[in-house]
């Protein structure tokens, strides 16, 4: 595995056979990205409801919330612009293996679902970077330009949300206690995995293609 970039959570990077999947599947990634947006609006939401006493954090979910949709809009508009249909695809097994780490018991739960978000913003981030000039020299694969502009443009966006649920969780284990450090390195590994193993389900944060490995 080849190791994650500096300043990321993350432990690994992207396999290149995912970059290649992506740019020749770029409709597909769309429309996984679309919904992938709304998720993270809904989690966001879901978190808020799940805390209502943090309402330092319940504002600062509001607003990343708020941010997460108009992605959404910005991602809606260029698949009209180039003719891509929205999917209602099946969820792939990124996020659904992620929640299946997560502890059952307070106050570890919301530590691991801070995290979790973290991991996930992190690899959008990640994937952003590599599709939009990070994936090689000339000869790498490339985004048709109107999507690596929309993703460079998100890049740092992302960033902002890693950081935030982050510094969150940051925040949280100093109240509550638990060694926050440990547990990012355990999610971490198990993104990892996911991440960069061979999956049936191509998607946004998925691993490469079985024929790609």
């Amino acid at each position: 595995m080849t190791a994650s970039r500096p300043g990321l959570p993350i432990a690994v990077a992207t396999p290149a056979s995912w970059i290649h999947a992506a740019c020749e599947r770029w409709p597909l990634l769309l429309a996984d990205h679309a919904n992938c947006e709304k998720k993270a609006a809904s989690t966001a939401i879901a978190l808020m409801f799940a805390y209502t006493d943090d309402r330092r954090l319940a504002m600062r979910l509001s607003r990343l919330a708020r941010e997460e949709l108009r992605h959404f809009e910005q991602v809606d508009r260029l698949m009209a612009q180039l003719e891509v249909p929205p999917q209602r695809l099946p969820a792939g097994r990124y996020a659904a293996s992620l929640r299946a780490a997560l502890r059952s018991s307070e106050p570890a739960r919301k530590l691991d679902q801070l995290l979790c978000g973290a991991l996930i913003e992190a690899r959008s981030c990640e994937r952003f970077g590599v599709l939009t000039g990070g994936a090689g020299g000339p000869e790498a694969p490339r985004l048709p330009a109107p999507v690596a502009a929309l993703y460079a443009g998100l890049q740092a966006s992302e960033a902002r949300h890693f950081e935030f649920y982050l510094q969150a969780a940051q925040q949280h284990a100093e109240a509550a206690g638990g060694d926050w450090q440990a547990r990012l390195a355990a999610l971490a590994a198990v993104e990892a995995e996911l991440a960069t193993s061979p999956d049936p389900e191509f998607r946004f944060h998925s691993g490469p293609p079985p024929a790609a490995i």
